[in-house]
């Protein structure tokens, strides 16, 4: 019964040796902890996935995960964070992409867009953030702040620079072409279709110059003509209507 209650002399040593070597042992880093967990969110979903299989996976103390972001919640939500970082194209690379030739400018950068946005990685991740975002609105707005926002903000940039847009004109160009050159091919493959990356790259080079043509195209000259006389026209019979109502008034 003693023995049950007190450790042996061969037993504290064993026990000071097992503290030992937990103190000693190294410490997995946050990007580490952070890795581990998106693995196994993207494979299993934030359901499917425990704290506890988190910290099987990372080797790492739950009180320590907890200490570090609280929740599983806040945990996703870092994660997410740190893999959208890591996945966007960064603005450099877009930039060294243009040339004096906008239109081949466009088509690489729509080229280079697609292809981030098609990886297994960044499918993952977009089926992941469209399966969770209904639940937790934040991811959307997490993913907008972290990946559309600086894109377009690149783009606007861009038309304002190149094509000598006005701010607002320029900020709904850059949204434009982020929606005719890559929502259609990412939407299709974060529904399991299966594309062409052929057929995709000339539906690039199609849409950019869909989308050149129509920012800026000028409006033929009998069209031009025939606003300005509708426009006349229409001054003229408000004037005859004023003037009727007028003549109406009893005196």
């Amino acid at each position: 019964m003693t023995r049950g209650l007190i450790a042996s002399g061969k037993d504290k040593a064993d026990a000071g040796a097992s503290v030992r070597r937990r103190s000693g042992r190294p410490s997995l880093s946050n990007e580490a902890l952070l890795d581990r967990a998106l693995d196994l969110f993207l494979e299993k979903g934030f359901d499917g996935t425990s704290i506890d299989a988190i910290v099987a996976a990372a080797g790492m103390a739950k009180r320590t995960v907890y200490a570090r972001y609280g929740d599983k919640k806040r945990l996703f939500m870092a994660a997410l964070s740190r893999a959208i970082d890591d996945w966007i194209v960064p603005i450099d690379s877009l930039r060294a992409l243009e040339d004096d030739n906008l239109e081949q400018s466009l088509v690489r950068i729509g080229d280079a867009l697609v292809a981030n946005v098609l990886k297994p990685a960044g499918l993952r991740l977009l089926r992941l953030t469209n399966a969770e975002s209904v639940r937790m609105p934040e991811i959307s707005v997490e993913n907008v702040r972290l990946g559309t926002e600086p894109t377009v903000a690149y783009l606007s940039e861009l038309f304002a620079r190149r094509l000598e847009l006005a701010p607002r004109q320029a900020l709904q160009a850059g949204q434009a072409f982020l929606n005719l050159i890559v929502a259609g091919p990412a939407n299709s493959a974060a529904w399991g279709q299966e594309l062409d990356m052929q057929q995709v790259e000339q539906q690039t080079r199609f849409g950019v110059r869909v989308f050149l043509h129509g920012l800026t195209a000028r409006e033929a000259p009998g069209h031009a003509r025939m606003r300005k006389l509708v426009s006349e026209a229409t001054a003229l019979l408000d004037e005859v209507r004023v003037g009727l109502e007028q003549a109406e008034r009893p005196d």
